[in-house]
This record gives C-alpha cells, structure tokens and sequence, in this order.
C-alpha cells in the first residue's frame, strides 16, 4: 500500500504512474503499470486519455522532474494547483493563462496534498521555460495541467509530484540533463516502493 495521507492508503497495482519520458522513471518503476506520454500538453491529455480508457485507476500518481526559482534542486514538491501558462488572450479581454470560454479558473485546483511535502502550483507549457519570473506559480513544466484536467474531467482522483531538476533560469539545459536520472530514486524513497505495495 501507498500512504499518500491518513485518510487515504492505496494498493501500487490500482494505480497508474504517469511519466513523460523513461528516464524520469529509469527502472524502478518497472513491473508498475506506468504510461510514458512524451513531452508537452497534446501529448499528455491523449496517452492518459486512452490509459484511462484502457484501465480505470484508482488513482493517477504524476511523477516528473520540473522547474523553479522557489524551490531548491533536489526537493520533492506536491502540485495541487496548475496553471496553463502558455495561454495568453489579453488582448481579447481575458485575464492572463485564463483558457476562454472554459469555465476552468485561471488556476486548476485539482489533485491530493501528500503528507510532508510542501504544496506547490506548477506552470504547464509548450516551452522549456529558462527565465522564471512570475511568482502566480512557482514550478514548471510541460505536461501537469493537462494531465490533471483530464484527470478531473474522467473524475479519477489525482496526485502529481515534481523533482526540481533546475531553477528554470539560465543553466535550466544543463541542469535537468544532469538532475533528471535522480528523480526515480527519490520517487521511491517518497512512496516507498518495495516497502509498502
């Protein structure tokens, strides 16, 4: 079993573990049930999206190296909140990463806390962003948002963790290179793989 709080323990084989690429899972993950979706939003929404239509989950777990200039390299944060922050319709009167006619807030509040890591609201874009300046989020990446609305819109409970890999700044290239290949081993001091399932 996996604690992700008190109130909630669920069985490794009732859930789906949701990467982007294989090296942010190296092979710990192997033997799991796990998707690999590739990189960016489109990607995103439809290999979870057919994963769903496949097999029903009792949760979707979101593991991936991320951005920021909040948190320190190395940290293991949990994102509750996401924001589209590639979506930008000003100019026809909407607020800034407010998706038009959508009804979804500028921020997506959707998704479990997990018990002793901070909370944390992730930048989603088509970008690999390398001057983080906005403090409306403070992590980024390329696929979260996405994966949480889907998530929200099947109704299929949520949790999505983010290895900060680089300070989503200047040496962000260089640093995720190096950083990425850490990320799989401290998902499985954090959920406890091979203990707990």
């Amino acid at each position: 079993m996996i604690q992700i709080h008190p109130g909630l323990s669920i069985a490794a084989d009732n859930i789906l573990f949701c990467f982007a690429l294989p090296s942010e899972a190296a092979d710990v993950f192997e033997g799991y049930n796990r998707i690999f979706t590739g990189i960016g939003k489109v990607a995103a929404a439809y290999e979870l999206t057919k994963a769903l239509q496949a097999y029903r989950p009792a949760l979707v777990i979101n593991l991936g190296s991320a951005g920021s200039n909040f948190f320190r390299q190395g940290d293991i944060v949990c994102c509750t909140g996401f924001i589209q922050r590639d979506m930008d319709v000003r100019g026809l009167g909407f607020e800034l990463y407010e998706t038009p006619f959508s009804g979804i807030p500028t921020v997506l509040r959707y998704g479990h806390s997990m018990d002793g890591l901070p909370d944390a609201i992730c930048g989603t874009g088509d970008s690999f962003e390398m001057a983080h300046a906005t403090t409306l989020y403070n992590v980024v990446d390329m696929e979260a948002y996405a994966l949480a609305l889907v998530a929200q819109k099947e109704n299929v409970p949520f949790l999505c963790l983010k290895y900060i890999s680089d300070g989503a700044d200047g040496n962000a290239a260089g640093d995720w290179a190096v950083q990425v290949h850490n990320a799989a081993l401290a998902f499985r001091a954090i959920l406890r793989l091979g203990t707990t399932d």
